[in-house]
């Protein structure tokens, strides 16, 4: 991935749109859509190792993503940042659960899900990443 341009976008206009006009569109199927266009993203913006899914996730302005444990058949990821940039208490953070999804997928070649935890007091999101061995994927 390379970066085209540093234009950053406010924190506030953001916020405007994942937060309330998304929510409002998609209604009581936010979660599963922002959960496929997650995928989605993920497979316009290929990535070829999850150091450079960690450096997209800072660059997008989702957070700091961490890779905790790695398993042969499951990854567990924390996302930090600032509260007020995270929102955790507001969010949904089904968009970067299928993203998750999405690379782990093409990285592993096995069917893959994320589910995702909220800890509001300790302002972290932890996701959850599973891969089915005897699935795989062509």
């Amino acid at each position: 991935m390379t970066i085209t341009d540093t234009k950053t976008v406010p924190t506030f206009g953001y916020e405007l749109i994942r937060d309330h006009v998304l929510s409002t569109i998609l209604g009581k199927h936010e979660d599963d859509i922002l959960y496929w266009a997650g995928k989605d993203l993920a497979r316009k913006f290929q990535m070829f190792s999850i150091d450079e899914t960690t450096s997209f996730f800072e660059e997008a302005g989702w957070g700091v993503l961490t890779l905790d444990r790695l398993t042969k058949d499951e990854a567990f990821f924390t996302l930090t940042g600032e509260p007020d940039a995270l929102q955790i208490n507001k969010r949904c953070f089904r968009l970067e659960a299928g993203f998750l999804a999405q690379q782990q997928q093409k990285l592993g070649g096995f069917l893959t899900e994320c589910f995702e935890e909220k800890f509001i007091k300790k302002n972290i999101v932890q996701f959850h990443v599973k891969w089915d061995l005897k699935e795989k994927i062509q």
